[in-house]
């Protein structure tokens, strides 16, 4: 067995174990089931920051992870509140997914909600959410993973890399398990294509998470 189906077959494994049944076909209505079963000690996945509840609204508390606002105000000089709030990232983007259905060819976003019950599937899939500090979820916007030569200096002690002119988004170690993870859960459950470059990508990313894993067993 070469590698690279080594590393998807762990990937099964791993899925299977975390991959949750919950079903919904309504974005607006898996968003309200993971607010209200969030676990307490739940972590925003770019940063790693605390998440507190506040009425129905999720918060980023940036005591421990280090995180500042790349930019604390709007273009209009108001208060960046994108920054001060947590929203639900779908870590394959809607884009993404939704580019490769006719319904969207057809009419984008507004269209497959309409007339796709796959697309309303797909985005409302939990197992493709994550919380994240709302400025980077609008920074992310639909940009491809990948690795970044520059120094993760834009939010503060936050290692995530956003570099816009490339429309490539590096994330920290810590949530690039996740990541591949959720992209090869896409391709079993809906045939999610993804280019050979980015399964390189992703599968270099699981190695690393193993042998890490392994490194510390033996600790």
């Amino acid at each position: 067995m070469d590698m690279t189906r080594f590393i998807l077959a762990l990937l099964a494994c791993f899925l299977c174990a975390s991959v949750s049944g919950e079903q919904f076909t309504r974005f607006s209505t898996a968003k309200k089931h993971l607010i209200k079963t969030l676990p307490k000690d739940a972590k925003s996945i770019y940063c790693g920051c605390d998440i507190k509840k506040q009425g129905k609204k999720l918060v980023p508390d940036p005591t421990n992870c280090g995180y500042v606002p790349r930019n604390t105000l709007t273009r209009s000089g108001k208060v960046n509140v994108r920054a001060l709030r947590i929203e639900w990232e779908h870590i394959v983007p809607a884009w993404e997914f939704g580019h490769q259905l006719q319904c969207w060819q057809d009419g984008g976003r507004k269209n497959c909600r309409k007339v796709s019950a796959k697309f309303r599937q797909m985005e409302a899939d939990i197992n493709n959410l994550a919380p994240a500090i709302g400025e980077i979820n609008a920074d992310r916007s639909n940009y491809r993973f990948g690795m970044l030569n520059e120094k993760a200096t834009q939010y503060g002690r936050c290692e995530v890399k956003v570099n816009f002119k490339q429309r490539v988004i590096e994330p920290p170690v810590d949530a690039r398990k996740r990541i591949a993870d959720t992209y090869a859960y896409m391709q079993k459950t809906y045939g999610l294509k993804i280019s050979d470059k980015q399964k390189k990508l992703f599968n270099a990313w699981q190695q690393q998470a193993f042998a890490a894993q392994g490194d510390t067993k033996k600790l």
